[in-house]
């Protein structure tokens, strides 16, 4: 089990977790099914896509089973956790999906590189593996998805792509460079929505 790997373990579960919370959020109690496959979709509908679109196959969670363990796991988690995450942590959805989206934006770049895609191609296919999940979990929980309000939400994950890029072409090591890239993104989004950061509107 290399050190990817097990990030990747790490980035389906957060995902999951807050796939499962958005659903408790939402009063979805009564279907433990429900909030699995919820919580399986946020998980790994970024990735799915980003290794349909390179061709990358077979996919990950249908090769490997821990990746179904793991968001099991996870989900079951945040149902047991869910009244100390909902009325303790601030914003816990946020906090959970952050990190997430932090850990996937490099984790599919790296993908993406090492199956010969261009530099500018990786950093697309990095917010797509980071960004589309939300985008279904808030869909199917009938929200907005974060990707089209006026929070910074892929910003972030662009600023950390281009730092990683950098990174890559620095004689600088590339787990440090992980490190750094995933924490860039992670603090960046957790700043932009304590300070209510948003982009400026397109004035009609």
């Amino acid at each position: 089990m290399t050190v990817w790997y097990i990030t990747d373990l790490v980035g389906t579960s957060v995902f999951a977790i807050s796939g499962a919370l958005s659903a408790l959020s939402k009063k979805m109690y009564h279907d433990l099914f429900g909030l699995f496959f919820i919580g399986f979709l946020t998980a790994v509908g970024g990735g799915t896509l980003r290794d349909i679109i390179i061709g990358a196959h077979p996919i990950a969670w249908i090769r490997d089973p821990n990746y179904l363990i793991v968001i099991l796991g996870s989900v079951m988690l945040a149902v047991l956790c869910r009244k100390w995450w909902l009325g303790r942590l601030q914003r816990p959805l946020l906090v959970f999906d952050t990190i997430g989206v932090g850990i996937y934006t490099i984790l599919g770049m790296q993908k993406a590189l090492a199956l010969g895609v261009n530099d500018w191609a990786s950093i697309l296919l990095g917010i797509i593996s980071a960004l589309f999940g939300g985008v279904i979990r808030d869909t199917l929980v009938n929200d907005l998805p974060l990707i089209f309000s006026r929070q910074l939400y892929a910003t972030p994950c662009l600023a950390g792509a281009l730092l990683y890029q950098l990174g890559r072409s620095l004689p600088i090591d590339p787990t440090l460079t992980f490190i750094v890239s995933v924490s860039a993104i992670t603090v960046f989004r957790l700043v932009a929505i304590r300070k209510n950061w948003a982009l400026p509107q397109i004035q009609k």
